[in-house]
Formats: structure tokens, C-alpha cells, sequence
């Protein structure tokens, strides 16, 4: 028996599981509050002791990732709101980042100090088909090389300009990571290598920036962004599984959803994205959450129509109470009523917002329509009773007035061991583990 650690040290809680890598099992699994307040290898460590207690791991790799003190914090400047920069944000969501800040056209001072208050880790600076305009990109490049910029940047704009600007960005002392176009073409999205350079960056600069832990180890361990792992196990997924899937993963402060589509005859035609189509995508809604943004949760239903008559006042108050106090755990039969309605309130809105398109920015939204599995993620279906879980999932595939249309022929199921993210950390170097793990504990294939 091979084994293999796979770590996610997530802002709360650091979630550990063994696998065994020769039959693509889990053998154990464990958790620890995440110690951020002092060093995190001390909860990492704690997690992974109870995990592998018993167990013969003392040489078994650590494959980590992590969304500690905030993840990280992606700022995307483009050439045109509608292409180049919407096509970058879409590409930072499917690198795992928070896409706090876009801007388009050429930054003067007002957009430059927009750019330093929404505090990025990283800049994805875009713009420009290959072979195409130029001017927008090489301004934007000048100004941040003149303002003594040292947030790292991601160059992922026109081909023809690479060279020079990213030489010119690194003359002036602005860390500067050089990629392919993220929109080479119009109508081609193309995110693979800025993916793989904001990952990049992300472990280079970014985790030892965040001070998590003293020393390089927890550095050198880590691997990727927790959501840029989960999208990669979703990846697998969907490659295992040989068709179209959606994983709703409802957390505390926001929920994530993410889609893998078949490429068709919906990616040519008229109608096409002019950004770009992002066949594999996720989308962040920071206002639904189980705790701390509860109460964004019935806001968000309220507008959407999703709630009962009378039902507002009292889901108003039990959501003020998870948010006044992240750490509530439900003690009656009430409480578990109420969460299991938020719950299900978040996942419908998110979807929703995820299907229609508002939240990946594609004017036509996404086609579900032959989505064949749903998976529930997130503690409050980890750790919900079965059927509890399955209202929630349901809820959403029975969401016809959505203005979305629903999978026809989906199975729901719930990530109930969180390997997902497990996956997606040892889908590089052990993919046969990923796929085997996956069909064993998800029923894919």
C-alpha cells in the first residue's frame, strides 16, 4: 500500500485525507481548527498526526493546498470591459483567485489608486488580441512600471508586445511572470498557461507574503490554491465521468460553483462569446454563505422570489445568529430546519447566478442542460444527515423558475469524504489515484 497525504489548510478548519495510491482509496481522514493566529503547521501537523495514526506514512508525500488568510487576492486589468478585461477575470476565477478589482482602458491616476485600495496579491495585466492593438497594454505596462509597482504581474496580453513589456516591467522592478494570450483570437478563450502562471506566482510570491508561517516549509508545501485544486479534481471528474457536471461547494462565507461543458457547436456561430467561451469554469458568490454571510443568503432569496410568505422574519434571525457567531452549531430540530433552508436558499441562488451567466460574465449564460451528476459540497453537507443533503441538491434541480434551464437527466450526490480537492492535488503526478479515487467515493464511471 502506497500512501499520499493531501492537505487542504482552509481559513477555519485544515481537512486532511489518506490515500492510497495504488487503488485509489481513502484511508483516513481528519480535521484541526487552522492555527492562523500563530503558525499554521501547527494545526496542519495536528490534522495529519490524527490522520495517519496507525498508519505507515512516515514517508508518504504531503500534496497541500491552501485558501488561508484570504487565498489569493487577483486584480485583472484589460484593453475593453466586454473582451479582454471579462475574459480575464474569467481566466483568475479558474486559477483559484478572488478577483478583486477589473479595470479596462488605460490607467491614469484615479484607476491606479483604485488598483492599490483593492490590495491584489497579483495583477493580471491583459489586452489585446496577437497581432492586434497594442497601445492600451504597453500604457498600462509603462504606468505600473513608473509607479515603482511591486505586486506581482501576470503578462498575458498581446504576443507580439510580450517581450518588450515584460522586460520593461522587469527593468523597473516589478515582479513580472510572462505568458500566452489569454485572448489570442476573438472568440478564443485560451486560459491554460495564465492558469498555470497565476498558480505559479501564487506559491512563489504569495503564500510566504502572507506570514501563515514562520520559515519556508509550509511554502514549499503547498501546491496550489485550494480553489484552483477543487477545479482540477472537478476536472478529473468530469474526464472520468465523460460528460458535463456541476459541484456546488457551500462554505461559510461564500459559495462556489463550478461547471465542466462539453465544447460544441455552442462555441461557433453568431451568437459566440467574443471573450471567449471557459469551458471549465467557477464562479465566487461572496454574499451566500452558512456564517458569515448568512444574511446575504435571505437577501439574495428575497430578490430572487424565493421565499415562502412569512418566512423572511424568521430566517432573517437565524441567520443573524450564524453570522454573529461562525462557530453556531445547530441544536434542535429548528436549528437544523433553519440551516438546512439556507442552505439550500444559497446553492439555488448560486446556480441560478452561475447558469444565467451574471457571474462568469457570458451574455448567453451557461447550457445545463445535460449536466449528468450535481455534487454537493462544503461542511454543511459533509455533515448534514443524508436526507438533509439530498433537500438541498434537490432544490436546485428542481429550480424551473429560475430563469435557467435545469439538467435534464443529472444524479446528485454529496462529496461526503472531500475528495475533490484530494484529487485535484494528486491529479499531476498521480492521475490514475485521482480518477480511481474519484469513481470510488463519487459513483463516477
Amino acid at each position: 500500500m502506497s500512501l499520499a497525504v493531501c492537505a487542504d489548510v482552509g481559513s477555519t478548519y485544515t481537512k486532511v485525507a489518506v490515500v492510497d495510491t495504488d487503488g485509489g482509496r481513502l484511508v483516513a481522514a481528519a480535521a484541526a481548527p487552522t492555527t492562523v493566529g500563530t503558525d499554521v503547521l501547527h494545526g496542519l501537523d495536528a490534522a495529519v498526526g490524527a490522520a495517519t495514526a496507525g498508519l505507515p506514512a512516515d514517508h508518504a508525500p504531503w500534496y497541500v493546498c491552501s485558501s488561508a488568510g484570504g487565498g489569493l487576492r487577483l486584480a485583472v486589468i484589460g484593453y475593453e470591459p466586454l473582451v479582454t478585461a471579462q475574459a480575464g477575470r474569467r481566466v483568475g476565477l479558474s486559477a483559484g483567485a478572488d478577483v478583486v478589482h477589473v479595470a479596462a482602458g488605460r490607467l491614469g491616476a484615479a484607476e491606479l489608486a483604485a488598483l492599490r485600495a483593492a490590495r491584489p496579491d497579483v495583477v493580471l495585466l491583459v489586452g489585446g488580441t496577437d497581432g492586434g492593438d497594442a497601445d492600451t497594454l504597453t500604457h498600462n505596462a509603462t504606468r505600473l512600471a513608473k509607479a515603482r509597482w511591486r505586486v506581482p504581474v501576470v503578462l498575458a496580453g498581446n504576443a507580439d508586445a510580450r517581450d518588450d513589456l515584460s522586460a520593461l516591467l522587469a527593468g523597473a522592478g516589478v515582479p513580472v511572470t510572462a505568458c500566452a494570450n489569454v485572448l489570442p483570437r476573438i472568440g478564443v478563450l485560451a486560459p491554460a498557461a495564465a492558469r498555470a502562471a497565476i498558480r505559479e506566482v501564487f506559491l512563489r510570491h504569495v503564500i510566504g507574503g502572507k506570514r501563515l508561517s514562520r520559515g519556508g516549509r509550509f511554502a514549499r508545501l503547498v501546491r496550489a490554491a485550494t480553489p484552483d485544486a477543487v477545479l482540477t479534481g472537478v476536472e478529473v471528474l468530469a474526464d472520468t465521468l465523460g460528460g458535463d457536471l456541476v459541484v456546488v461547494d457551500v462554505g461559510g462565507a461564500t459559495t462556489d460553483v463550478y461547471s465542466v461543458l462539453t465544447p460544441d457547436e455552442r462555441d461557433s456561430g453568431p451568437g459566440r462569446e467574443v471573450a471567449g467561451t471557459l469551458w471549465r469554469a467557477r464562479t465566487v458568490e461572496g454574499d451566500l454563505g452558512m456564517r458569515w454571510s448568512a444574511p446575504g443568503v435571505v437577501r439574495a432569496a428575497a430578490e430572487e422570489r424565493l421565499l415562502a410568505d412569512g418566512e423572511r422574519d424568521g430566517l432573517t434571525a437565524a441567520a443573524a445568529v450564524r453570522a454573529a457567531d461562525p462557530g453556531f452549531l445547530p441544536a434542535g430540530a429548528d436549528d437544523r430546519a433553519a440551516e438546512r433552508r439556507i442552505a439550500a436558499l444559497a446553492a439555488t441562488v448560486a446556480v441560478r447566478r452561475h447558469a444565467r451567466g451574471g457571474a462568469t460574465g457570458e451574455r448567453a449564460g451557461r447550457d445545463l442542460r445535460d449536466v449528468r451528476l450535481v455534487v454537493g459540497s462544503g461542511g454543511v453537507l459533509r455533515h448534514a444527515d443524508p436526507a438533509d443533503a439530498g433537500h438541498v441538491l434537490a432544490a436546485v434541480l428542481a429550480d424551473h423558475a429560475g430563469g435557467w434551464a435545469v439538467p435534464r437527466h443529472a444524479r446528485p450526490v454529496v462529496d461526503t469524504e472531500y475528495v475533490l480537492a484530494a484529487a485535484g492535488l494528486l491529479a499531476q503526478e498521480q492521475p490514475g489515484a485521482a480518477a480511481a479515487l474519484l469513481r470510488h467515493h463519487l459513483g463516477a464511471g
